[in-house]
């Protein structure tokens, strides 16, 4: 039976197509903006966010239920203006031409030349996700901005307050061929990413990345997929025990545990088990003595997330694991206001249970023992390469064992996520957790077009090179086939 046809979804198809065919002509009719209209638009970026951020906050805690504001403020709002301000500071330096060596060198001496110029690529479309609904689409556009192209958002239907308000907002800073928002759900996402853009980033789950990589195929659109993956702990035997549970639990409940670039799962040697069970507890307590009503903790994002959650830690109960809930102030959580779980261990997860089977994107936190490191290291590379590993510890063998023998699309030391808030460090994933890169200049590099260009000498010198073939020609050859 044919799907019944939804006129607000095929209205908003053809609005989004309509609006690609206005940024393109606007793109081919005025050229690539110059240094002057790149900062102009990334300022207007900042000025947007720093004068509606506090309307910014209050959409994602409605869109949450109960979000901690202060986070939005620093993870969102600063972590939104940070990467705008960063490009427009380096725009002079990322957008000159690039000077490259002439081969063979001896054609420089007689006047040729090699370069790299950075032309935009066009209308870049950006799928951004809920968790970080401001923060991760303006990263986005920072570097699509600084690169010169025009832009097409279409945000998450997840939250739709925050949603709502960026494509309000936009649309009072932009004109529809400079930055555009699509709002919509999954079949208006379905057709976004089937447009003939001439870049497209997605930022999200893998299995939905499979789809809009499919959909970006039909076009030969060039992707950038950011998704997450089951991202490891490798705690050291002579990890501070302490500390490092202090900046894993602060990753794991940061958001409640709804990053990306959340710590998954936890390897650690049986005999630290305990000790890191007893920190963690510790220092939950200490940033959340509270968690019902804490403004600080954060809700899961609707229903179906927090029923998912919940039935990974009654799966693995049912199949064995010790659950630990860390609940300070022994709250009651079977009737709430809003969808929050506290933070919750699960000690002696197995491959069969679904925690270890997923990406968790809960406060959960499966923890599994070794060894020796060499078995963590296995047990890494027998799981799809995930977005990022995390190694506590001062032994430098082992850190660089799995920095060598372990691939993932980044590594923080010593604790969890910050490698992402390093502008000068390229962010993305490998395989299932992604392609591509962007953040800073590899940002601006990923929303590029490289141009190589070649400038030819004036004399005649590459004569010899052309028919009829003699010994001056076979000469030149012949000095280009030693070892």
């Amino acid at each position: 039976m044919n799907k019944p046809v939804d006129p607000e979804i095929e209205e908003a198809k053809a609005r989004m197509r309509a609006i690609l065919d206005i940024q393109k002509r606007a793109n081919i009719a005025k050229g690539p903006p110059d240094q002057r209209l790149r900062r102009d638009r990334l300022t207007r970026c900042i000025d947007l966010l720093l004068t509606h951020k506090d309307d910014f906050v209050e959409a994602m805690n409605a869109d949450f239920g109960a979000r901690s504001r202060d986070m939005t403020m620093l993870t969102d709002i600063a972590g939104a203006i940070n990467p705008l301000k960063s490009a427009r500071a380096n725009l002079e330096t990322w957008m000159k031409p690039q000077k490259r060596k002439v081969t063979p060198a001896a054609l420089a001496v007689f006047g040729a030349r090699a370069e790299v110029r950075y032309q935009p690529k066009g209308v870049v479309g950006i799928i951004s996700p809920w968790n970080f609904p401001v923060q991760l689409s303006f990263d986005a556009i920072a570097g699509a901005l600084a690169a010169g192209n025009r832009v097409m958002l279409k945000p998450s239907e997840f939250t739709p307050a925050t949603s709502a308000l960026m494509a309000q907002t936009l649309d009072l800073y932009f004109d529809e061929d400079e930055i555009a928002v699509i709002l919509g759900g999954p079949d208006v996402g379905a057709a976004f990413a089937g447009l003939p853009f001439d870049h497209l980033i997605f930022t999200g789950a893998t299995n939905v990345a499979r789809h809009v990589m499919r959909a970006a195929a039909d076009n030969l659109t060039p992707v950038t997929l950011e998704l997450g993956g089951k991202s490891p702990v490798v705690i050291g035997r002579s990890a501070d025990m302490a500390k490092t549970a202090a900046r894993v639990m602060t990753g794991k409940t940061m958001n409640a545990g709804q990053i990306c670039l959340a710590p998954d799962y936890v390897l650690a040697p049986k005999e630290n088990v305990d000790g890191f069970v007893n920190e963690a507890k510790n220092a939950v307590a200490k940033m959340y003595p509270t968690i019902k009503d804490n403004g600080d903790y954060t809700a899961i994002i609707n229903q179906r997330h927090y029923d998912r959650i919940r039935g990974l830690i009654s799966d693995a109960k049912q199949k064995g694991a010790e659950i630990v809930e860390i609940n300070p102030a022994n709250e009651d959580f079977s009737q709430q206001e809003h969808r929050k779980i506290p933070p919750t261990l699960i000690v002696g997860a197995t491959d069969e249970m679904g925690v270890m089977q997923e990406e968790i994107f809960g406060p959960v936190l499966p923890i599994r023992t070794y060894t020796a490191v060499e078995e963590s290291i296995a047990e890494i590379n027998a799981r799809p390469r995930p977005l990022a590993i995390y190694y506590f510890g001062d032994d430098s063998a082992e850190s660089e064992a799995l920095l060598a023998r372990t691939h993932s699309g980044g590594v923080t030391i010593n604790d969890v996520i910050f490698h992402v808030t390093q502008d000068d460090l390229p962010f993305g994933g490998v395989g299932p957790s992604g392609m591509g890169a962007y953040h800073g200049h590899r940002g601006f590099l990923e929303f590029s077009h490289e141009k190589a260009v070649y400038r030819q000498i004036s004399g005649e010198l590459l004569a010899m090179m052309r028919p009829p073939y003699g010994e001056t020609f076979r000469k030149q050859v012949n000095a280009r086939l030693k070892p």
